[in-house]
């Protein structure tokens, strides 16, 4: 019995804390708002600065990529007759890689269907 009007008497206390008082009515008479449209905008890459120290010094093309175009969706396998005499790696679709960066070597990456979707320096 005294358990019973402990939860009551807490019951309310808590009512009585709520300022707006009972939620009989929405303000708009029973029906909320229309959602306003987002206005979206396009993301832009912000720009990157150049600057001494680490990985963020990287030339552009240091290594020639854009050579090597002609093999953008084709399957890794043509990559070998372009005869290449530059260091280049061949990254599997979800391969692993080491953090070694070389300016001068081409990268070719591939996808899941063994064909090359990306090329540049590294």
């Amino acid at each position: 019995m005294l358990k019973r009007f402990f939860v009551m008497g807490s019951m309310l206390a808590l009512a009585a804390c709520d300022p707006a008082g009972p939620m009989s009515e929405t303000p708009t008479g029973g029906a909320y708002p229309a959602p306003q449209p987002y206005a979206s905008a396009p993301y832009v890459t912000p720009p990157v600065s150049v600057t001494k120290g680490g990985l963020q010094e990287r030339e552009p093309d240091t290594c020639g990529a854009v050579k090597y175009t002609s093999v953008l969706g084709q399957p890794a396998a043509q990559i070998r007759t372009l005869g290449i005499t530059k260091p280049y790696r061949i990254v599997e679709w979800r391969g692993v890689e080491d953090q070694v960066y070389n300016p001068q070597r081409v990268v070719f990456r591939l996808d899941s269907r063994g064909n090359v979707y990306n090329i540049d320096c590294g």
